[in-house]
């Protein structure tokens, strides 16, 4: 949601992995979207080596060590990209952001993101913003779909579900927000434009800024809607 970090960032990480691990597995574009259905990298690599298998035959005791220095080696790659400027955050995030501030909203991350990628954009790009809550990686057993993230934001900031909304990207996301309770807002990027998100509350291909790319609203009864997503309208719009 903060970065369009799938397709030109984790894919791109992984595969860099994979040529250093010395193998010739290479992810592409829509294979990345199929495993995308799995929450968290370790996990997908396990996907991979359990339906495809890598170009190296690799034991059950194997392909679990071996995860767990490739995910390492991966999160290091793709922080190097986030710290070097190379995925600039998604339109109207920071703005999105500061408003929330500004209205004197909690703000907290939830992602299934590892610790390390997540402290890179909260002390690189976000550090202006504050944030009361990051919650990263397997801080939790389940990954999204399953809402434990959510549940534990929530019990951390001393909110109920029916006073904050989420703002996700995927389906997976989509999911664990709903089952949450909280009202979830999808903004959508080259994989999720694919997915079935109808069920968020709003719907839209970014949050939009007023010199840059505009927002398009594909589902959601926002007043004065002028291309850009305004955190004062979720508010009055979620009550």
């Amino acid at each position: 949601m903060i970065i369009d970090t799938e397709r030109d960032g984790h894919r791109v990480s992984f595969n860099m992995t994979f040529k250093e691990f010395g193998f010739t597995d290479e992810w592409d574009v829509e294979y990345y979207h199929e495993l995308l259905q799995v929450g968290g990298g370790k996990e997908r690599m396990k996907k991979h080596w359990q339906t495809k298998g890598f170009s190296k035959p690799l034991t059950e005791e194997e392909i679990d060590s071996l995860v767990k220095d490739m995910h390492k080696r991966k999160t290091a790659l793709f922080v190097e990209l986030i710290e070097t400027g190379k995925l600039p955050l998604r339109p109207g995030i920071h703005r999105f952001m500061k408003e929330a501030m500004d209205a004197g909203l909690k703000l907290a991350i939830c992602t299934t993101s590892n610790e390390q990628a997540a402290k890179a954009i909260t002390e690189g790009p976000l550090a202006d913003i504050k944030f009361e809550v990051v919650l990263a990686g397997d801080v939790v057993e389940k990954k999204k779909p399953d809402p434990a993230i959510y549940n534990l934001a929530l019990s951390k900031l001393g909110l109920t579900p029916d006073e904050v909304f989420v703002v996700e990207d995927s389906k997976n996301g989509l999911a664990a927000g709903k089952a949450s309770g909280a009202k979830v807002i999808v903004t959508t990027n080259h994989y999720t434009e694919q997915e079935d998100v109808s069920a968020g509350d709003v719907i839209v291909s970014c949050l939009g800024d007023a010199d840059g790319e505009k927002a398009k609203l594909r589902k959601g009864d926002i007043k004065d809607f002028d291309g850009i997503v305004h955190v004062k309208q979720l508010m009055e719009l979620f009550g």
